[in-house]
């Protein structure tokens, strides 16, 4: 099934969903862990009826969902076909029903509330140094691809963070080569940048926002805040 790009993710108005990363998120708010429970057994039921079913996690007072297909198709610019990791329409479809089981239970969503933290490491040498991470990450040096066209490592299981590889510039001997991605909702990426400034941290690159902001801590040490600007309709 083809992958969907963000234009079309946003045409689908999932209000209680956002694209971080790869998968499409939704935190539902629950006042028990039974509500919990009885609300993510007819997720289930739903999933066995569509053949598609979504990552669950149950907190206090909250069950989060993620949905993604590991068959999605993508074609590069020259029509060669890759199976990644992605959303497709089925992921779509399987949001829709999810929202209205929801409402069903009368529970509410908390879309902007919703995260994903990804590894960024820049080198000159993915190809090299990509099994030795994926090894250490997962356990399996073949990690190393797994659900994407580059040498960017994914847990099948969901354990661990992805860890991609970026091109690397400068001195690799004084710069910073690992930084966190973090993935939000739009409509939290102000509060968040906010946040981080007002705990003493600095924008030092938003030359790419609002997709990507980098932020430095008072050593120079650097994360990015992202969104997916065209899932969301921007």
């Amino acid at each position: 099934m083809d992958m969907l790009r963000g234009e079309q993710i946003a045409a689908a108005h999932l209000t209680d969903w956002r694209k971080l990363a790869q998968g499409l998120h939704a935190r539902y708010l629950v006042d028990d862990f039974g509500t919990a429970a009885r609300f993510v057994a007819a997720v289930g039921e739903a999933g066995d009826a569509l053949g598609h079913h979504p990552i669950v996690a149950i907190g206090s007072g909250y069950v989060d969902l993620e949905s993604v297909s590991a068959d999605a198709v993508y074609r590069d610019d020259e029509g060669t076909e890759h199976i990644v990791e992605w959303v497709t329409r089925q992921d779509v479809d399987l949001a829709r029903r999810i929202t209205e089981i929801a409402a069903a239970h009368g529970l509410d969503a908390d879309p902007s509330s919703v995260s994903e933290v990804e590894l960024g490491l820049d080198t000159v040498t993915s190809a090299t140094i990509a099994p030795v991470w994926a090894a250490l990450l997962t356990g399996n040096a073949e990690a190393r691809g797994h659900g994407s066209p580059s040498d960017e490592i994914r847990d099948a299981t969901g354990r661990v963070p992805n860890l991609w590889f970026g091109e690397a510039d400068g001195d690799p001997a004084t710069r910073q080569r690992f930084h966190l991605e973090v993935y939000v909702a739009p409509e939290a990426l102000e509060q968040r940048i906010a946040a981080a400034v007002a705990a003493g941290g600095t924008v030092v690159d938003d030359s790419d926002a609002p997709s990507l902001t980098v932020i430095a801590d008072q050593d120079g040490n650097t994360g990015v805040i992202c969104i997916d600007a065209a899932a969301a309709g921007g």
